[in-house]
């Protein structure tokens, strides 16, 4: 996941219009999409699809957070079963959905998973979570390894399915890859009408340089860009979302100038 390349891809391409990243955690992000305070974000699934359209983007690697000197940093990585005898903190925000949480208990359970983290700095208990938490929360004296056989976490862009704008459209775009010019995603403008050439000057003779006016006027137009977007949480749950902004064409005209007569032999 690279939300600094997305930005920069839409600095390059909308300079106009700001992008604006806002940091939420899982719980909070799809409530910050539907009630309008974000255009589009990271968050992880499931998410009710009968509100949000959502295109899954990766899977994230489940790991072990413990103190640099616990036993388990002597593995290069380990499973769910050589945490039998841990004390596994679950915070209430665990995004993970355990069937049955691994290890021991501990005495209660954090409100949050910065908490958690900070027991396990105390080396009360270890903490399982997605590797984008335990690096969105390290610390010089924790360290974290991979756990195998642990659920694993998904990750989606989501936003609400109506409100997909032309902005949100451009931003799927650059996530998913495509080129400025790719046809795929946002509906391309209609090519405007040529403008009717003026009529021919009255007369016996050939019509001059254009006796009759003629103007053409440019395509004017405008696009309001949307309040930021949920943001990244370390994976938590988060994205982007288009900051506001208005994009404007210019009008403009030309008149054809009349033919100076010749004079009559």
């Amino acid at each position: 996941m690279t939300p600094a390349k997305w930005v920069r891809i839409w600095q390059e391409r909308l300079p106009d219009i700001p992008l604006e990243l806002l940091q939420v955690t899982a719980s909070e992000a799809s409530d910050v999409l539907r009630d309008g305070r974000a255009d589009a974000g990271l968050v992880r699934l499931p998410v009710d699809r009968t509100v949000f359209s959502a295109i899954p983007l990766y899977t994230e690697t489940t790991v072990v957070v413990v103190p640099k000197d616990h036993v388990v940093t002597a593995a290069e990585e380990i499973t769910l079963d050589d945490l039998t005898d841990e004390v596994v903190v679950h915070p209430l925000d665990d995004v993970i959905g355990w069937e049955q949480p691994p290890g021991e208990p501990a005495f209660e359970r954090p409100a949050t998973t910065a908490d958690a983290i900070e027991l396990v700095a105390a080396n009360i208990g270890v903490l399982v979570v997605p590797q984008s938490l335990a690096r969105l929360h390290h610390r010089r004296d924790l360290t974290y390894r991979p756990v195998t056989d642990a659920p694993e976490s998904a990750v989606a862009l989501a936003w609400p399915e109506d409100a997909t704008t032309d902005l949100v459209e451009d931003f799927i775009g650059i996530v998913r890859g495509r080129t400025v010019n790719s046809s795929r995603g946002r509906t391309q403008p209609k090519p405007e009408k040529e403008p009717k050439k003026g009529p021919a000057g009255k007369g016996g003779g050939k019509p001059g340089g254009g006796a009759g006016k003629g103007a053409a006027r440019g395509a004017s137009g405008g696009a309001r860009g949307a309040r930021g977007g949920s943001g990244r949480s370390g994976g938590t749950g988060g994205g982007t979302g288009g900051g506001s902004g208005r994009a404007g064409g210019a009008k403009g005209g030309a008149a054809g100038r009349r033919g100076k007569p010749k004079r009559r032999g």
